[in-house]
């Protein structure tokens, strides 16, 4: 189905409410995809971008997850709670620079990271989310690595 018919059946349901506006988000989600082409990172970009002053590394997962396996330095905010604020009081600097990641950048831990279908991944619904509250300094971990090899340190309870 094309947006515009997307859109054209939102608007013939005509179920108002004004704090739900699909048409806003598919279009915050198509200029979030456009800007997120040049925002994944390589392993080593993503490592060297983690140390520079100011950068917060994001997991959306639940804090379940979190606990359980994170990467080192992590800060969790699970995507149900990405709200206005939560993000004003965690992240109130909308230019500071973060990173994401999620379930499917990791393999060889299926308890703590979960795989997910490929186009249900968090990390392009945590990207698209932070775009649509204005944060443009979002920087994504592109690669799948396994746990036991990858360079990115990882910590938690399993």
């Amino acid at each position: 189905m094309s947006l515009a018919a997307v859109l054209l059946f939102a608007a013939s349901q005509n179920i108002a409410n004004p704090n739900i506006d699909m048409a806003a988000y598919l279009r915050a989600a198509s200029e979030a995809a456009a800007e997120r082409q040049t925002h994944r990172l390589t392993e080593d970009e993503f490592i060297a971008m983690s140390r520079m002053p100011g950068t917060v590394i994001l997991d959306a997962r639940s804090a379940e997850m979190y606990r359980l396996r994170h990467v080192r330095g992590a800060i969790n905010l699970s995507f149900p709670d990405i709200a206005i604020a939560s993000l004003a009081k965690l992240l109130p600097d909308k230019n500071t620079r973060i990173l994401i990641y999620c379930n499917n950048n990791f393999r060889g831990d299926e308890i703590a990271f979960a795989s997910k279908i490929a186009r249900a991944s968090l990390n392009l619904s945590t990207y698209i989310a932070l775009y649509s509250y204005g944060y443009r300094n979002v920087w994504e971990l592109g690669p799948l690595l396994d746990v036991k090899t990858t360079k990115i340190e990882l910590e938690g309870t399993h």
